[in-house]
Order: structure tokens, then C-alpha cells, then sequence
């Protein structure tokens, strides 16, 4: 999900996504000659009784991604995994939480005596306050004690630019804010943060590590990570300043076979990149009726263009729920999974390795998602280290900023117009509307920028109904400054078209606009003409395409992120306070405890599905 990309006060964070006890699909895989089944009689490293060595050993290999910092339980229908029962019924899971997450990965890990935990990517960036507040410090702290091993690098790990991850990985003070706690300095991650596709532009150099090699009595697994090769399209420019991103499959193609050449043939590709099943449900067999069938999107041609030397592809960026097998370019089934976000699922895969070989038997890879239950007990240091980090928020996070009357859904909503969605838009032109302060008229929110739901029921003692300075910041951690900008009724047009066009037509991104602005979308069309251009208005009125208007959004939107190209071609920009200042203005300013407000209709787009 794409989401601008955050500043100063910065936070990332994380979405959360269903996930679960997907398929136990078996793969079938090209093994090199000699790497045989396990009809030996000394398979899966239990053939002691026949005074042989045994010929394979399991790794178990537990992953996760999309974790963007929620260290708490995620609120409100984004901390819900949707399981679906064998009658049909669909049910809701609250699930979720690193108290949970540790406890999880802890009990997987017993018994397991090879047992490796990567993730692909966003473990930290738009993250909640309790993280964001402190530039993410409290998540890197809280992997590191859950004894991640490994993980790639996501979009939102550039939210902040180069260096910021660099300190992220190696430790030491904000270079603006110092240190947090008296006499502590921060220790950066203990597990490595894997770049394969980032490059230097002035020297050509991987960022960071391309990949590194997990050993244990004798066995080896290569670990290869990238980023989406279109990172920069979904960051603000400055957090890629400097750098440059390849394509995913061509490095991991390059690195396997450097992998190969050092004796690694065991290799996991980490890609932050992802795809979406036909199902939300976590339990959802995307192989059913044949391998890979129930899933699309970009990851599919990664995981067929990908090098049968790659025996397992974690994936993330897309905040589903997936265990499929998708073909190799040697037509074998190959395992690719991923488990939702917001640490709501685990995915827990054996990889069983032929210890002649040195290789993975890929007919017997299995694999399955889990819910992480928030009815299991909590990890004890993990609830330290949230009230530690609690404790320090505390006097900016308690602050009540309004009164809201229901759930006012955004990230929960899986409508193209969000309740939550037009309150910020609206909350935009209003502080953006003042000859002085831009004279917007007309705003627009980038949908995966919306990083939460607003809940009515209290997250901590302040009561139901209260919106807490935190609770705002969760739904709008960038702290992205606002522009106003001129952009004619011809270019409007055209930002509209590329919602459903161009980078956007397979997974559409439909602005969410405040109040004035209507027009129908027709989901039978495709592309562009999936936007009835003569049903535009602005406050009742047809867009002129050559009059000027001008136009409110934040410097993500306003600089062509997210596919909306046209949004760049603004003229006469005048800056304004930043997203969550005017979103808190909004909420002061239209609530009360005694007049609270209610979720708004959501009567601007009409849709024909």
C-alpha cells in the first residue's frame, strides 16, 4: 500500500491485513541430479535407527511482513484477520500485537532445532505514535527481541532517506533529536536489513548487504532481499535521494547464481512485492483449482521470472494473506507467501534440506499462516518494552484532539470512497481554504496514505469516543506538508483518468475528495474510461478544462506519487501546515463531547460495479 512518506515529527507504521492458516500446498521442484525424494529410509532427518547419518534435516523457516511499527494491538477492523468456515460463514479475528507476535514465533520455534525468522520488508514507517514518535527506535528494539534474523528492506524503510536507515541498521541518536532515555544510546538492528536491488548513484555500490547466509551445524541458506523496483514512485523524493532501484528479478537472478557459486544452493528470496488472492480470508486456497491460480498482480511474474536456483519467495508490500505455488521458469511449483501485515499473521514453511546435496527438496516444502490470537499469553518483555516507550509518549499521545460518535472507518473501509477519507479531504480544504492560507478549492487524499481507522471505543483511559493526539497521528503518521497548487480543469481530468489508468489500472487508487467534488465511476469500462469525465462537478458546476483551479494536497500527491503524474504539473505552490495539524484543526473544530462527529456520508463518487 502505498503511502506518503514522512518527515520531522515522522512516523512509520504499519497496515494490517488478513492472514492465516492459508494452503498447505506441496511443491514440486527441479532438485539437482543426485538430490533425490525421501523414500531413502533416512528422510526428514529421522533415519537414526538404521546407524546411517541421516539425509535431510527441517528448517523451519517463520516469516513475516508489513509490521509498519504497530507494536500494540492494531484498533478497529485493521487488527481483524477474516477466516473463512467450511459452511461459508466468514468470521472477524482480532489478532495482532508484538506481545502476541513473540509469544507466537516463541511457542513455532519449539522443538524446531532449525529454526531461521526472516520478514520482507515495512517493518518500521507509518507506523503508530508509540514507534513513529521516536523515528521507530522502540520496533527495531522490539525485532531485535524477538530474535529476527533477517529482513529486506520495504518502501517505508526510505520514508526517512539513506542515512536514516543506515542508523536504523548501525545504531546511534537521532541526529536532531538525540537520545531518548538518559544513558542509553540506540544499538541499531541485531539482524542484517538486505538491499539487493538499491544502488548508490554516484558509485554503483548496494546500499546495503544484498544477502546474507544463515549456517547452522553444517547447513546453509542463502537469503537474497529487494525492494519494490518502483520504491520511488511511493516515496517522497527526498527519502530516495541518491539512489537507484533495479529490477527484482534480474538481481535476484544475479545474486543467486553468486549464492551458487559459493557453495549456497539452499536459497529465500525476501521481496517486498506482493499480489492479492481472490479471497481476503487468510484460510483462502489460492491454489485451488490448479498452483497459483487464485492470485494476481505484480508478484506472479516475479515469482515465474525468478531462478529455479531460488527454492522459496517470502513476499509482502500488498498487506495480504497468502500460501501459493506459483511455477518456476522451469514450470516446477515454487512456494510464495505472505502473511497480511500489522504482525497479524506468521507464516510458519518447512523447508526440508539434503544435507549430500546442500540443497532444499522442494516436492516436500510445506507451508501455512497463523493467526497471531490475542487469547494466548502476552511476552512479558514486550509489554515492558511498550509501557517504557508508553510512558515517554504519554504527555503528546494523551492529548484529546475530538469527539467522534461511531468508528469512523479509512484503512478498514474496502469502499473507493472512506468515510474517513472525506473527512480528512474536507479537513484539507477547509484549513487550505483562506485567500491567505492557499484558497484551495477543491483537496485530495491519496487513499494509502490513510493509515487506520478512527475508533470510538478508548484506547486507553480516555474515554470512548475521544480522539487522542495518537489516535490522529496513527491515521496520519507522514507529517506531510500541504501544498495548494494551480492545476487547470484539463489536468483535474487527468488525475482522475490515472486513478484507474497507466501504473493504476491493475489496483485502482481512487483519491478520496472533499465535499463539492462529484462524478461516477464506472468499473465495467476500463482504464480511463472508467471515469465518466461529463459527470465531473465542482460544487454542482462541470469542470472547465481550461479554467484554473486550485487544488489542495499533501507534498507526496503534489510531487506525481502514486501514479498521479498530472498532480506534478501544478504552478503557483504555496505551502501550508502540515496533514495532521489541519486534520486535528478539523476535529477541534467540528466536535465536541456534547456535539460529537458523526461518519460522514459517503455520496461523492457513485460507483457502477
Amino acid at each position: 500500500m502505498s503511502a506518503t512518506p514522512q518527515k520531522n515529527r515522522a512516523s512509520r507504521r504499519v497496515l494490517a491485513a488478513a492472514a492465516g492458516l492459508a494452503t498447505v500446498g506441496a511443491l514440486v521442484a527441479a532438485m539437482p541430479a543426485g538430490a533425490h525424494d525421501r523414500g531413502q529410509g533416512h528422510g526428514h532427518g529421522h533415519g537414526h535407527g538404521h546407524g546411517h547419518k541421516p539425509r535431510t534435516v527441517d528448517v523451519q523457516l517463520l516469516s513475516f511482513n508489513d509490521l509498519h511499527g504497530n507494536l500494540e494491538p492494531p484498533a478497529g477492523s485493521a487488527g481483524n484477520v477474516t477466516k473463512t468456515h467450511p459452511d461459508g460463514t466468514v468470521e472477524a479475528i482480532p489478532a495482532g500485537g508484538v506481545e502476541y507476535l513473540a509469544t507466537s514465533l516463541r511457542t513455532a520455534r519449539k522443538g524446531n532445532p532449525y529454526s531461521v525468522t526472516a520478514a520482507a520488508g515495512d517493518m518500521v514507517g507509518a507506523s503508530p505514535l508509540l514507534s513513529g514518535l521516536f523515528h521507530d527506535e522502540p520496533t527495531i528494539e522490539a525485532l531485535n527481541k524477538l530474535k529476527l534474523d533477517v529482513s529486506a528492506v520495504g518502501n517505508h524503510e526510505f520514508d526517512e532517506g539513506a542515512k536514516e536507515l543506515a542508523r536504523l541498521q548501525n545504531g546511534g541518536c537521532h541526529p536532531v533529536e538525540g537520545c531518548y532515555e538518559k544513558g542509553k544510546k540506540f544499538k541499531g538492528a541485531d539482524f542484517p536489513y538486505l538491499a539487493a536491488n538499491v544502488t548508490k548513484e554516484k558509485t554503483g555500490k548496494p546500499l546495503l548487504k544484498p544477502y546474507t547466509i544463515w549456517k547452522k551445524n553444517g547447513v546453509k541458506i542463502g537469503f537474497i532481499g529487494v525492494t519494490l523496483e518502483g520504491t520511488p514512485d511511493i516515496v517522497t523524493a527526498e527519502g530516495v535521494k541518491g539512489l537507484k532501484f533495479h529490477d527484482e528479478i534480474e538481481t535476484i537472478n544475479k545474486y543467486a547464481k553468486e549464492l551458487d557459486r559459493k557453495g549456497v544452493k539452499s536459497i529465500v528470496a525476501l521481496i517486498h512485492e506482493g499480489g492479492a488472492p481472490a479471497s481476503t480470508s487468510y484460510n483462502y486456497d489460492c491454489d485451488s483449482p490448479g498452483a497459483g491460480d487464485g492470485i494476481s498482480g505484480p508478484i506472479v511474474d516475479i515469482a515465474k521470472g525468478i531462478t529455479p536456483k531460488v527454492d522459496a519467495l517470502v513476499t509482502g508490500h500488498t498487506h495480504q494473506a497468502y500460501v501459493c505455488t506459483v511455477p518456476d521458469p522451469a514450470g516446477k511449483p515454487r512456494m510464495v507467501t505472505s502473511a497480511s501485515s500489522f504482525g497479524k499473521l506468521y507464516t510458519d514453511t518447512t523447508l526440508t534440506y539434503d544435507l549430500r546435496t546442500k540443497d532444499i527438496v522442494r516436492t516436500s516444502v510445506k507451508s501455512a499462516n497463523h493467526v497471531v490470537s490475542r487469547d494466548q499469553p502476552k511476552a512479558t518483555d514486550m509489554t515492558r518494552l511498550i509501557e517504557r516507550w508508553n510512558r515517554l509518549a504519554a504527555p503528546i499521545a494523551n492529548a484529546p484532539q475530538g469527539y467522534i460518535s461511531a468508528d469512523i472507518n479509512g484503512r478498514g473501509s474496502t469502499a473507493p470512497e472512506k468515510p474517513l477519507g472525506n473527512v480528512i479531504a474536507d479537513a484539507q480544504l477547509e484549513g487550505l481554504a483562506p485567500a491567505d492560507k492557499g484558497g484551495a478549492q477543491v483537496a485530495f487524499m491519496n487513499p494509502g496514505g490513510i493509515r487506520a481507522d478512527l475508533v470510538y471505543k478508548a484506547s486507553g483511559s480516555e474515554g470512548d469516543g475521544v480522539v487522542t493526539y495518537g489516535e490522529a497521528f496513527t491515521v496520519q503518521p507522514f507529517t506531510n506538508m500541504m501544498n495548494v497548487v494551480d492545476l487547470t480543469g484539463a489536468q483535474l481530468v487527468t488525475a482522475l483518468q490515472q486513478q484507474v489508468s497507466g501504473p493504476n489500472e491493475a489496483a485502482p487508487k481512487i483519491l478520496q475528495v472533499s465535499k463539492g467534488l462529484t462524478y461516477t465511476l464506472d468499473l465495467t469500462k476500463s482504464g480511463a474510461a472508467r471515469v465518466v469525465t461529463d459527470t465531473i462537478k465542482l460544487n454542482g458546476e462541470a469542470i472547465d478544462p481550461a479554467r484554473t483551479y486550485r487544488v489542495a494536497m499533501n507534498e507526496f500527491l503534489a510531487g506525481g506519487g502514486d501514479g498521479f503524474p498530472a498532480f506534478a504539473q501544478g504552478t503557483n505552490k504555496l505551502v501550508g501546515a502540515s496533514d495532521l495539524d489541519l486534520f486535528n484543526a478539523y476535529l477541534a473544530a467540528h466536535s465536541s463531547a456534547a456535539s460529537p462527529l458523526a461518519p460522514p456520508a459517503t455520496d461523492r463518487i457513485t460507483v457502477i460495479q
